[in-house]
């Protein structure tokens, strides 16, 4: 006779507020699965809150209530305040907390985990060493015996995803019946889920992004309004495509069209916490440091936009190409090196009055014409190495409202 299948036990690293929303879809999405083991343990840092451990509260009110207050937990949750314990025999680790513990915590779960185990990193980060720049993915499978990574980024305002509101993410894999086996545990309805085989470019977006809202929240903080947040968008989106292709060649224009692109990128400059945090900075003239608006403005949340752009401005500098990257630039001198906002401003105003613009713009192999109004298909086209299913979006957008006008 055959044997039954053995369900895969899911635990996830981390109990933070994304962790919490991931976690109430991950345990919804577990429960009603035949392929998962129900409960879903998730490693919490034990802390003290009104005299009550973290973890009791978790496990009996079903609801975290420092990081994610108001928002029920499924009951197959369950809090863990051991790492090892949480993570025993487990198929599948999601991590989502940040990159700074990462280093203790493998070391303890290393060998204490499923042989076939495979992990998923939600870090919106990425770590730098003598030799340059380090995928958080990379450091997990180094630390956890080699073992396939995936990573998971998209425009994920956590009390969002929690609250059921409609978003989109994206699954960077590199073994396709992982990626395949990964989406399962994430998608739902309202959180959908695509993947895609570029681990690199997935994860790098979700790091640059943060550095990029920095700016958006200068411009924000000294009174400018959206139009200069829509430049800055744009600008960090070329600067982010060409810092990550000159690293990762491999990676496909596409990337930067799903979830963890542009999408991400613009909800972080609205919505995210690097940019609240840049925009009180501007607002307080540099006078008060981003440790201590950290501290009173995220809640005990890490910003991680601020060490990102330190490590990128390191490669830069070490590579000679700082005057390549007016954005990048000027946001590490308005955040480190005392200057100001509208220096920034000033900066990006002489990008584009130099021409250097245009120059920048072929870097990224982005060009847009205008083509011959006689053929609705082709009214707007896009000119540049691989962006071809970028071409066919834009033409069928172009039929779509031409139609809708009567043209």
């Amino acid at each position: 006779p055959q044997l039954p299948m053995t369900k895969k036990r899911v635990a996830i690293v981390g109990s933070g507020n994304w962790a919490c929303a991931i976690a109430k879809i991950v345990g919804s999405n577990c429960k009603r699965s035949d392929v998962f083991e129900d409960d879903v343990r998730m490693w919490v840092y034990e802390e003290i809150i009104k005299g009550r451990k973290l973890t009791e509260i978790i496990n009996t009110e079903h609801e975290n209530v420092k990081y994610m207050p108001g928002i029920k937990l499924p009951e197959n949750i369950i809090a863990d305040p051991d790492v090892v314990s949480a993570t025993k025999e487990a198929n599948i680790l999601i991590f989502v907390l940040p990159h700074q513990f990462l280093g203790g915590l493998c070391a303890k779960i290393s060998g204490n985990h499923a042989a076939d185990c495979i992990a998923i990193s939600l870090i919106k980060a990425v770590h730098f060493d003598e030799k340059g720049m380090v995928l958080i993915s990379d450091m997990i499978k180094s630390g956890l015996d080699g073992m396939d990574v995936s990573v998971l980024m998209g425009a994920n305002i956590a009390t969002e995803v929690a609250s059921g509101a409609f978003c989109e993410t994206t699954i960077g894999y590199t073994d396709e019946t992982n990626g395949l086996l990964l989406q399962s545990i994430f998608n739902d309805p309202l959180f959908h889920v695509s993947i895609v085989k570029d681990v690199a470019g997935v994860e790098i977006c979700g790091a640059l992004k943060n550095v990029v809202a920095l700016g958006a929240g200068f411009m924000e903080g000294i009174g400018l309004g959206d139009n200069s947040k829509a430049a800055v968008i744009r600008l960090g989106l070329l600067e982010m495509r060409r810092f990550i292709q000159a690293h990762f060649p491999n990676v496909p224009d596409s990337t930067f069209f799903e979830s963890c692109g542009v999408a991400d990128l613009v909800v972080t400059c609205y919505g995210g916490r690097n940019r609240k945090c840049a925009a009180e900075f501007a607002r307080r003239g540099g006078h008060k440091s981003f440790a201590v608006l950290e501290k009173e403005l995220l809640n005990g949340q890490k910003l991680q936009g601020t060490e990102t752009c330190r490590e990128v401005m390191k490669i830069l500098q070490q590579e000679g190409k700082t005057d390549e990257y007016v954005l990048f630039t000027s946001i590490h001198a308005v955040a480190f090196e005392g200057a100001t906002v509208d220096s920034m401003v000033s900066a990006l105003g002489q990008l584009c009055v130099s021409g250097d613009a245009a120059v920048a713009e072929r870097h990224s192999g982005l060009t847009w014409r205008w083509a011959s109004t006689s053929d609705p298909t082709g009214i707007l086209t896009v000119a540049g190495s691989g962006l071809g299913s970028l071409a066919s979006a834009a033409n069928f957008l172009w039929r779509r409202l031409l139609l809708s006008v009567g043209w």
